[in-house]
């Protein structure tokens, strides 16, 4: 008789921890929660890397012109649009866009339809 009632109490254990187990990998803090932390991780990881990148190429932006002159007088005349004493400046005007024009062959198809 007591070894009936303790294989009970084990399946019982066994039962709840199973249970237990069950609910805590599918629940709501689960494996697939665990997967959605792990994309964004992966995602903000690319992220990082991408704006430490830019931070790098801004930074060696702002040491190039620290230091060299022309590059220095080129960002001034491009921000302020200025021209050097003999320089002229042309301003196109846009061009409109070609107007399509239809083949006879283009016409009967329209208006076909």
């Amino acid at each position: 008789m007591n070894s009936i009632v303790r294989k009970a109490i084990f399946l019982t254990v066994i039962l709840a921890l199973s249970s237990y187990a069950v609910i805590a990998l599918r629940g709501p803090n689960g494996l697939s929660a665990l997967a959605e932390k792990r994309r964004q991780i992966q995602e903000l990881q690319e992220h990082n890397a991408s704006l430490s990148a830019d931070n790098l190429r801004k930074r060696e932006r702002i040491e190039q012109l620290k230091t060299s002159r022309p590059a220095q007088d080129l960002e001034i005349r491009e921000k302020l649009k200025l021209l050097r004493p003999g320089e002229t400046q042309f301003i196109l005007p846009e061009t409109p866009q070609e107007k399509k024009i239809d083949t006879p062959q283009e016409k009967k198809i329209k208006e076909k339809q």
